[in-house]
C-alpha cells in the first residue's frame, strides 16, 4: 500500500480492536465512511474509516462492480479470491493476509479489509531480499494459493516484526501462475514448520476449510489447491521458476 488514509476520529469510548476476533466483527458490522481511492491500483480500491458503537478502525474497501474483467480468470469474483487467500491464511496459523470480510458496501458487495500501517522506515527493495522466516512462510503461503503478483509493495512490515501481504485477488488459477519476488529458497528443502502446516492444510481442505473456500471458488480451482498442497510435501522442496509464465511480476514494486 503507497499511502495510508486518514484514521478515523477517535469518539469518546470506540477503540482499535484488540485482536482478529474484534477485528472481524468491526469489518462486518461497521459503517464504512470512504475517504479517498488508490490510483494505482488496476482495479477499484476505496480506502476509509469503519466503526461500531465500540470499535473503530481503517479499512480498505474493493467493490466487485469495479473489477476488471481478467481473461485468465473468469470465474467467480477478486473478491472472493481475496477472502479465500485470508481463510487459508488463517488455517496456516501464520497470520500473513489481515482480517478480511466479504459484505454489503456503500457500492455494493465487495472485500472488506483492515488496513495495515507498514513500518515506513522499512527500504522494501532490500527488505524483500532478506532470510527471513516471515518471508519464507509468505513464500510457502504463495506457492499454495499460487499467487500470481507477490509485488514488493504488497508486502507489509510492521514496526512491530510482524509481515503481512495483501492485493490476493489475482490467485488460485488452476494453471501455474507463481510469480513473486520471493525466490530466495527456490528449490531448497521446506522447513520442518511447513512440513507440519502444509500436513494439517491436507486435512482442512477436505473439511471446513475446503467447504468455506467452494463458496467462494470453482470446485477445479479447490481441487488444484488440495494438489498444489500435495506436490509441495511430494517434493519436499520450495517451488521453482518453470518457464512457463514470467517468474516476477510487473513492475516488482
Amino acid at each position: 500500500m503507497s499511502e495510508q488514509p486518514a484514521g478515523p476520529g477517535r469518539d469518546a469510548g470506540l477503540r482499535p480492536p484488540r485482536d482478529d476476533a474484534e477485528a472481524r466483527t468491526l469489518l462486518l458490522e461497521g459503517v464504512i465512511d470512504l475517504e479517498g481511492r488508490m490510483l494505482d491500483a488496476s482495479n477499484v480500491t476505496l480506502v476509509g474509516s469503519i466503526r461500531t458503537s465500540t470499535l473503530c478502525g481503517e479499512c480498505v474497501y474493493k467493490p466487485v462492480a469495479g473489477e476488471r474483467p481478467l481473461w485468465d480468470f473468469p470465474d467467480g469474483t477478486l473478491a472472493g479470491r481475496e477472502v479465500s487467500a485470508h481463510l487459508v491464511s488463517e488455517a496456516t496459523g501464520w497470520g500473513i493476509v489481515p482480517p478480511t470480510v466479504l459484505r454489503e458496501g456503500p457500492f455494493g458487495p465487495g472485500m472488506v479489509q483492515l488496513w495495515i500501517d507498514g513500518d515506513e522506515s522499512v527500504d522494501l527493495a532490500a527488505f524483500v531480499r532478506r532470510d527471513l522466516t516471515a518471508l519464507r512462510r509468505m513464500a510457502v503461503f504463495d506457492a499454495v494459493v499460487n499467487n500470481a503478483d507477490r509485488k514488493g509493495g504488497h508486502i507489509i512490515p510492521t514496526t512491530d516484526g510482524h509481515v503481512y501481504g495483501v492485493d490476493h485477488g489475482i490467485c488460485f488459477s488452476v494453471e501455474p501462475k507463481l510469480r513473486t519476488l520471493l525466490w530466495r529458497w527456490a528449490g531448497q528443502p521446506l522447513p520442518a514448520e511447513a512440513v507440519e502446516v502444509l500436513e494439517r492444510l491436507t486435512v482442512e481442505l477436505l473439511g471446513d476449510l475446503g467447504d468455506q473456500l467452494h463458496e467462494h471458488l470453482t470446485r477445479r480451482e479447490v481441487r488444484r489447491t488440495q494438489q498444489r498442497v500435495a506436490d509441495l510435501l511430494r517434493s519436499g522442496r520450495h517451488p521453482e521458476p518453470r518457464g512457463e509464465w514470467p517468474a516476477l511480476p510487473w513492475p516488482p514494486f
